[in-house]
């Protein structure tokens, strides 16, 4: 049988292949892509960004209804198990990919299911589920296949107690106590949500502090709130070895501390989704993570296959991914981009409460010697805050204190990763349209959450001298 013909490839449904395919399917060329899953969406709709969020989501409307006083009277009636939240997210993601298959259909992007493998520069075979081979040749392909939970060849993963990041959504029980190896965002993430269950909490973390590449300030502050929910973090630790009994799980620190839960959820490290690919064999570099290396237009080793995000590396973060699948399908399509992808893009970490970051934190502006001033808000002061329950958190602008451009963002507290968005417009306006006073200068809705720009602007001015 003669192999189909496609003018692009793209391997992998998630947000990075999404991206890929529909800027390519818009100029004309003929497309295809591959996904392994029985269903459209990659990891971002079926393991990650979308699973763990619905069951935050849902975690917060739990702690709203808790907190609330014209509900006091029935909370004895509510009781929410981990099951319960994980039906919820079933349901987001089916329509997920209900909107994403209609998405294809419509714009005429076949969809084959099965798995990959090279069989030279411009083919590949499709091992399908049933046994069958289908061979498709391409003149571009985009490998967008993701990436999985890192699993150490000492840790026994097959033990139904011993989670990662993916299994711990096939939990069918509200554990009384789980250790969480890795304080990283997924991790933070985890321990926000079991510790709203009432879950006794360790949070094991392998460095000085959470989540380091944020704002010493924002973490500190994420600190405080995780043990106040009743977390226990514990910096600086390593694992020496997971020790699965009948009655739950020991983990082993080579500081001589050790951890006894119902559960173990590692959340410490991930690989690329490259192996039985044949990537080796056509010339494609992957480096010991399993990542694809590319080079600044991602392009692989080889010049007509490129690959976009996990499987690349940082940032993994699906917002990133897209951009970097449209970037690519630009350069397919017409040879250069007709946009370059931004340098500062914002970072979302959905914990309880939530943070979100653009920019540059204190600490790198104070090492590259850069004169900046800090602007506050502090949510209990907003109104909106106050009607809405949600007092804990703030926002904090960092700019510069002889033009007032604005030099960094950082946002902690409910709804920041929609907060981040408004700062980000005016950080990304050259010249002097990029200035504090744009946030003072301008009229907000009130009450709004926005409304803490204006708060934090009039605040940093005030510290000019």
């Amino acid at each position: 049988m003669s192999a189909k013909r496609y003018d692009v490839v793209v391997i992998g449904s998630g947000p990075g292949g999404e991206g890929a395919a529909m800027k390519l399917v818009k100029t004309g060329k003929r497309v295809a892509i591959i996904e392994s899953f029985d269903k459209v969406g990659g990891g971002c709709t079926h393991w990650g960004t979308i699973p763990s969020k619905a069951l935050r989501h849902n975690i917060q409307m739990l702690r709203d209804f808790r907190r609330n006083p014209l509900f006091q009277h029935t909370h004895d009636q509510v009781q929410v198990e981990y099951s319960d939240l994980i039906q919820a997210a079933g349901r987001v993601i089916s329509e997920q990919v209900r909107s994403r298959l209609r998405h294809y259909a419509r714009n005429r992007v076949d969809v084959i299911h099965g798995r990959a493998r090279f069989s030279g520069p411009n083919l590949v075979e499709v091992l399908q589920e049933g046994g069958g081979i289908e061979e498709i040749e391409a003149e571009h392909f985009v490998i967008a296949t993701g990436s999985r939970p890192y699993h150490p060849d000492d840790v026994d993963f097959s033990h139904p107690n011993v989670l990662d990041s993916d299994s711990v959504l096939r939990l069918d029980r509200t554990p009384d106590s789980i250790t969480i190896y890795g304080a990283g965002v997924i991790g933070c993430e985890y321990a926000s949500i079991f510790s709203n269950l009432d879950v006794k909490m360790n949070l094991v973390n392998t460095r000085d502090r959470l989540l380091s590449f944020l704002d010493d300030e924002i973490t500190d502050a994420l600190s405080y709130h995780m043990r106040n929910q009743g977390t226990v973090i514990r910096h600086d630790e390593e694992y020496e070895r997971v020790e699965a009994q009948d009655d739950g799980v020991v983990l082993h620190c080579k500081s001589g501390k050790k951890f006894k839960t119902d559960v173990l959820l590692w959340a410490n490290g991930r690989s690329g989704n490259t192996e039985a690919m044949g990537l080796d064999e056509i010339g494609v570099s992957v480096n010991h993570r399993g990542q694809i290396e590319i080079d600044k237009t991602y392009a692989t080793s080889q010049p007509h296959i490129y690959a976009v995000g996990d499987v690349v590396g940082p940032p993994a973060l699906a917002s990133a991914s897209y951009d970097q699948g449209r970037f690519v399908g630009a350069q397919i399509a017409t040879g250069s981009a007709d946009w370059q992808l931004i340098d500062d893009f914002p970072a979302g970490i959905y914990t309880l409460p939530e943070i979100s970051s653009i920019g540059r934190t204190e600490r790198e502006l104070t090492a590259q010697k850069v004169p900046y001033e800090v602007g506050h808000a502090s949510f209990r002061t907003i109104a909106r805050a106050q009607i809405t329950g949600h007092e804990v958190g703030m926002l904090k602008l960092l700019f510069h204190r002889e033009t007032l451009e604005i030099l960094g963002i950082h946002c902690f507290g409910e709804g920041a990763s929609e907060i981040v968005h408004i700062g980000q417009a005016i950080m990304a306006q050259p010249g002097e349209a990029n200035s504090l006073l744009y946030f003072a200068e301008h009229t907000f809705n009130y009450p709004t959450m926005a409304e803490a720009y204006r708060v934090a602007a009039l605040n940093g001015l005030n510290r000019i001298f």
